[in-house]
């Protein structure tokens, strides 16, 4: 009974933990994976169709409520979404003021967006872990993970943008030459030590969206394997444990958004200072 229980355990880990994947099987052709073997077997080219549909979505809700907020402004007494937005806009103007000592005006609405955008992915961790899974296994989906950003391929795809952004801003701002001595003169600026400097500083520069999505993967994904362990005690624990780690993991999911924010806004204006 033990043993059935621990495998029981076991497949309900790893059903919550894996994602609708669609791609090319080398025997099914073109169709969704039903185990995390086939998954596999479809190579680097699958495509998470959970974490696609939840950070669109988000994105969408993201796009809608601002707008909605926009069209309902008021000089007059504002209402309960004309404040949120609001606090939400001067929180990431004072951030941008604090962090980027450049002049660009892009930074801020991306700021904004990554920020909110992350937010409300994040959120989703907040609904029961067992809601969808269930909801969706009565329409015939095997799998659904809701939180997008508990996948690296979304998160690395976020930082992923931001170094491509700080690639550009530091050619289109310094100039090809001056990104090209920026990187071989630096730290240590005599002709002899260009090697040794292209090394940490391409080190440094690869390290950036590595440490931007990995983080941000590894506390969310570390946050759903607790609510998963959560789940399967039993019924009074359930209620007694995971309240409070919800309550707590409001802060971490909104921490969460504000660090990946602040580093990308950090990033960036590196890139456009001189050296």
């Amino acid at each position: 009974m033990a043993a059935g229980n621990e495998v029981s355990s076991t497949y309900y880990i790893q059903h919550h933990l894996q994602n609708l994947t669609f791609g090319n099987h080398p025997e099914n052709g073109w169709s969704l994976a039903h185990s995390a073997e086939e998954a596999r077997e479809m190579g680097f080219w699958a495509i998470h169709l959970d974490t696609m549909g939840w950070s669109i979505a988000m994105g969408l809700l993201f796009i809608w409520v601002f707008r909605k907020a926009g069209k309902m402004a008021t000089t007059g007494v504002p209402g309960g979404l004309q404040n949120a937005v609001e606090m939400v806009v001067e929180f990431i103007e004072n951030l941008t003021r604090a962090t980027f000592h450049g002049k660009n005006p892009m930074i801020a609405p991306l700021a904004l967006t990554l920020f909110v955008w992350i937010l409300l992915m994040n959120t989703l961790k907040i609904i029961p872990v067992d809601y969808f899974p269930v909801l969706f296994a009565k329409l015939g989906v095997d799998y659904m993970k809701i939180v997008p950003t508990t996948d690296p391929n979304a998160t690395l795809g976020m930082a992923l943008g931001v170094f491509c952004l700080i690639i550009y801003y530091s050619i289109k701002v310094k100039g090809a030459g001056g990104f090209a001595r920026e990187l071989s003169l630096t730290p240590f600026n005599h002709w002899a030590l260009i090697p040794f400097n292209l090394v940490l500083e391409i080190i440094g520069l690869l390290v950036k969206p590595l440490g931007l999505g990995l983080r941000l993967f590894g506390n969310m994904f570390a946050g759903e394997v607790i609510f998963i362990l959560i789940a399967l005690l039993p019924f009074w624990a359930i209620w007694l444990l995971d309240v409070p780690w919800a309550i707590f993991h409001i802060l971490v999911v909104t921490l969460q958004a504000f660090i990946f924010t602040t580093l990308s806004v950090v990033y960036l204006s590196a890139a456009h200072e001189h050296h």
